[in-house]
Protein backbone atom coordinates (compact mmCIF):
# COMPACT_ATOMS: atom_id res chain seq x y z
CA UNK A 1 0.00 0.00 0.00
CA UNK A 2 1.40 3.04 -1.14
CA UNK A 3 0.49 5.41 2.27
CA UNK A 4 4.48 6.15 2.79
CA UNK A 5 3.87 7.88 -1.23
CA UNK A 6 0.99 10.67 0.09
CA UNK A 7 3.30 11.70 3.27
CA UNK A 8 4.89 15.36 2.04
CA UNK A 9 8.74 15.46 4.22
CA UNK A 10 9.38 19.38 4.86
CA UNK A 11 12.66 20.23 5.58
CA UNK A 12 13.63 22.26 8.00
CA UNK A 13 9.67 23.24 10.46
CA UNK A 14 9.19 23.80 12.72
CA UNK A 15 13.04 24.25 13.34
CA UNK A 16 16.50 24.10 11.42
CA UNK A 17 17.69 20.05 11.09
CA UNK A 18 13.91 18.63 11.66
CA UNK A 19 12.20 16.73 8.70
CA UNK A 20 8.20 17.34 9.19
CA UNK A 21 6.42 14.29 7.77
CA UNK A 22 2.98 16.38 6.88
CA UNK A 23 -0.08 13.80 6.68
CA UNK A 24 -2.00 16.92 4.76
CA UNK A 25 -1.09 15.49 1.47
CA UNK A 26 -2.27 11.84 2.82
CA UNK A 27 -5.70 13.84 4.00
CA UNK A 28 -6.32 15.57 0.56
CA UNK A 29 -5.64 12.61 -0.74
CA UNK A 30 -9.34 10.36 -1.17
CA UNK A 31 -8.23 7.47 -2.09
CA UNK A 32 -4.77 7.94 -0.13
CA UNK A 33 -7.01 8.50 3.17
CA UNK A 34 -9.50 5.73 1.98
CA UNK A 35 -6.34 2.76 2.27
CA UNK A 36 -5.32 4.49 5.24
CA UNK A 37 -8.58 3.70 7.28
CA UNK A 38 -9.53 0.76 4.80
CA UNK A 39 -5.92 -0.95 6.53
CA UNK A 40 -6.32 0.28 10.05
CA UNK A 41 -9.94 -1.11 10.16
CA UNK A 42 -8.63 -4.45 8.51
CA UNK A 43 -6.34 -4.73 11.33
CA UNK A 44 -8.74 -4.29 13.83
CA UNK A 45 -12.08 -5.46 12.64
CA UNK A 46 -11.49 -8.25 14.69
CA UNK A 47 -9.52 -7.12 17.53
CA UNK A 48 -12.04 -7.30 20.42
CA UNK A 49 -12.04 -3.30 20.85
CA UNK A 50 -14.56 -1.41 22.90
CA UNK A 51 -13.59 1.98 21.69
CA UNK A 52 -10.88 4.06 19.98
CA UNK A 53 -9.03 6.81 22.00
CA UNK A 54 -7.33 9.29 19.51
CA UNK A 55 -4.77 11.43 20.40
CA UNK A 56 -5.20 15.83 20.34
CA UNK A 57 -4.81 16.52 16.66
CA UNK A 58 -3.84 14.71 14.55
CA UNK A 59 -5.24 11.56 16.11
CA UNK A 60 -8.46 12.51 16.21
CA UNK A 61 -8.92 12.53 11.76
CA UNK A 62 -7.45 8.92 11.89
CA UNK A 63 -9.33 7.78 15.07
CA UNK A 64 -12.72 9.04 14.55
CA UNK A 65 -12.75 7.69 10.63
CA UNK A 66 -11.44 4.32 11.84
CA UNK A 67 -13.98 4.46 15.17
CA UNK A 68 -16.95 4.48 12.63
CA UNK A 69 -15.60 1.76 10.71
CA UNK A 70 -15.36 -0.16 12.86
CA UNK A 71 -18.63 0.84 14.61
CA UNK A 72 -17.44 1.94 17.76
CA UNK A 73 -17.17 4.99 19.79
CA UNK A 74 -14.40 7.56 20.25
CA UNK A 75 -12.59 8.82 23.21
CA UNK A 76 -11.04 12.63 22.48
CA UNK A 77 -7.45 12.22 24.48
CA UNK A 78 -7.16 16.32 24.80
CA UNK A 79 -4.48 19.05 26.38
CA UNK A 80 -5.32 20.18 29.99
CA UNK A 81 -8.48 22.73 29.67
CA UNK A 82 -9.85 21.60 26.46
CA UNK A 83 -12.98 19.23 28.09
CA UNK A 84 -15.78 21.06 28.93
CA UNK A 85 -17.12 17.79 31.93
CA UNK A 86 -14.75 16.53 34.73
CA UNK A 87 -11.67 15.12 33.26
CA UNK A 88 -8.96 12.58 34.47
CA UNK A 89 -5.34 13.66 33.42
CA UNK A 90 -1.70 12.42 33.60
CA UNK A 91 1.06 14.84 33.75
CA UNK A 92 4.19 13.66 31.59
CA UNK A 93 7.96 15.07 30.63
CA UNK A 94 8.94 17.03 27.86
CA UNK A 95 12.40 17.89 27.16
CA UNK A 96 12.03 21.10 28.46
CA UNK A 97 9.31 20.79 31.22
CA UNK A 98 6.16 19.40 31.65
CA UNK A 99 3.01 18.97 29.57
CA UNK A 100 -0.73 17.44 30.75
CA UNK A 101 -3.26 15.31 29.04
CA UNK A 102 -6.92 14.86 29.97
CA UNK A 103 -9.87 12.24 28.98
CA UNK A 104 -13.29 12.98 30.56
CA UNK A 105 -14.07 10.96 33.90
CA UNK A 106 -17.11 8.55 32.48
CA UNK A 107 -14.96 8.24 29.10
CA UNK A 108 -13.69 5.03 29.72
CA UNK A 109 -15.09 1.95 31.87
CA UNK A 110 -13.21 -0.35 34.17
CA UNK A 111 -12.32 -3.13 31.34
CA UNK A 112 -12.78 -1.42 28.02
CA UNK A 113 -10.40 -2.96 25.58
CA UNK A 114 -8.90 0.36 24.41
CA UNK A 115 -7.29 0.95 20.75
CA UNK A 116 -4.88 4.61 21.12
CA UNK A 117 -4.28 6.15 17.95
CA UNK A 118 -2.51 9.07 16.71
CA UNK A 119 -0.83 10.27 13.31
CA UNK A 120 2.86 9.73 14.36
CA UNK A 121 4.98 8.37 16.97
CA UNK A 122 8.30 10.07 17.99
CA UNK A 123 9.48 10.09 20.98
CA UNK A 124 6.20 8.73 22.46
CA UNK A 125 5.61 10.91 25.40
CA UNK A 126 2.69 12.16 24.45
CA UNK A 127 1.25 8.40 23.58
CA UNK A 128 3.42 7.28 26.82
CA UNK A 129 1.15 9.39 29.03
CA UNK A 130 -2.21 8.44 27.21
CA UNK A 131 -1.60 4.89 27.42
CA UNK A 132 -1.49 5.14 31.38
CA UNK A 133 -3.82 7.72 31.36
CA UNK A 134 -6.20 4.44 29.97
CA UNK A 135 -4.83 2.26 32.33
CA UNK A 136 -5.44 4.92 35.42
CA UNK A 137 -9.54 4.31 34.34
CA UNK A 138 -8.94 0.81 34.21
CA UNK A 139 -9.04 0.22 30.85
CA UNK A 140 -7.10 -2.13 28.81
CA UNK A 141 -4.52 -0.86 26.26
CA UNK A 142 -5.19 -3.67 23.13
CA UNK A 143 -2.37 -1.53 21.18
CA UNK A 144 -0.76 2.11 20.29
CA UNK A 145 -1.48 2.53 16.08
CA UNK A 146 0.16 5.29 14.28
CA UNK A 147 0.25 6.13 10.35
CA UNK A 148 3.92 7.02 10.78
CA UNK A 149 6.82 5.85 13.04
CA UNK A 150 9.75 7.47 13.44
CA UNK A 151 11.78 4.89 14.38
CA UNK A 152 15.38 6.53 15.48
CA UNK A 153 13.51 8.55 17.94
CA UNK A 154 12.69 5.88 19.72
CA UNK A 155 8.65 6.39 20.59
CA UNK A 156 7.84 3.03 19.43
CA UNK A 157 10.61 1.11 21.57
CA UNK A 158 9.71 3.40 24.56
CA UNK A 159 5.85 2.11 24.54
CA UNK A 160 7.16 -1.49 24.33
CA UNK A 161 9.56 -1.69 26.90
CA UNK A 162 6.46 0.01 28.82
CA UNK A 163 4.60 -3.57 28.00
CA UNK A 164 2.37 -2.20 25.16
CA UNK A 165 1.83 -3.07 21.35
CA UNK A 166 2.81 -1.25 18.76
CA UNK A 167 1.58 -1.32 15.36
CA UNK A 168 2.37 1.60 12.32
CA UNK A 169 1.61 1.79 8.59
CA UNK A 170 4.78 3.21 7.47
CA UNK A 171 8.30 4.14 9.02
CA UNK A 172 10.58 7.36 8.00
CA UNK A 173 14.11 6.30 9.54
CA UNK A 174 17.26 8.68 9.13
CA UNK A 175 17.25 11.95 7.76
Amino acid sequence: MPIKSHIRTVPHFPKQGIMFRDITTLLKDATGFRLTIDALTERYKDAGIDCVAGIEARGFIFGAALATQLGLGFVPVRKSGKLPAETVGHDYELEYGTDRIEIHKDAISHGQRVLVVDDLIATGGTACAACKLVDHMGGQVVECCFVIDLPDLGGSRRLSDLGYKVFSLCEFEGD
